[in-house]
């Protein structure tokens, strides 16, 4: 599993059997690192949407201004790893309680949030969350926003595969490794 800075689109390079899914779970360097180990993802791309800015830079999208979250879109086989699946990894790899913020990430770009591409994920997204916060497995009321995809606006390119080229920079040793131990996968 790699992640990719170019496009990924159904029917290119015989993957007319993948799905996309984008998700914003606060800082997308900590969800791409968690999302391209997990087993059917075939590609995670971080990058922007959810808001009304045309062609968004990271800069823009730091003011909280733009309206976009940080997002990854992932690129999976669904054979392998049903959508619902994917969101069981999108629940636990974050706080979905906390509106606007991720520790100390704070800001709209940050939100919890699920975009779907499909009625069948909005559908799974709404139950999922439906069951979740039924359930109180979080303990406070989730607040993760589902909405329908939009544009996708792919990050700059130094932010693809951020922490796997950057495991020694400060963030990533007291935030994103940490999270990989806490989920079981390689740091």
């Amino acid at each position: 599993m790699s992640s990719s800075s170019s496009p990924n689109h159904d029917g290119e390079n015989g993957d007319d059997h993948l799905e996309t899914a984008t998700l914003g779970a606060g800082c997308f360097w900590c969800v791409e690192a968690v999302l391209a180990q997990v087993e059917g993802v075939a590609s995670v791309r971080s990058g922007y949407t959810g808001g009304t800015a045309p062609d968004p830079t990271y800069r823009d999208v730091c003011t909280g201004t733009t309206g976009h979250a940080e997002v990854v879109e992932v690129r999976f086989d669904p054979s392998v790893l049903p959508y619902a699946d994917l969101l069981a990894w999108f629940w636990r790899l974050h706080d979905p309680t906390t509106k606007d913020r991720q520790g100390e990430d704070v800001g709209t770009q940050y939100r919890s949030a699920i975009f779907t591409h499909s009625p069948a994920q909005r559908a799974t997204a709404e139950a999922s969350r439906a069951e979740l916060d039924a359930s109180d497995a979080f303990g406070d009321p989730i607040v993760t926003e589902i909405s329908d995809a939009g544009g996708f606006y792919a990050a700059e390119e130094y932010h693809d595969e951020y922490y796997r080229r950057n495991r020694e920079q400060g963030y990533c040793r007291a935030v994103i490794a940490p999270k990989l131990r806490k989920l079981g996968l390689d740091d």
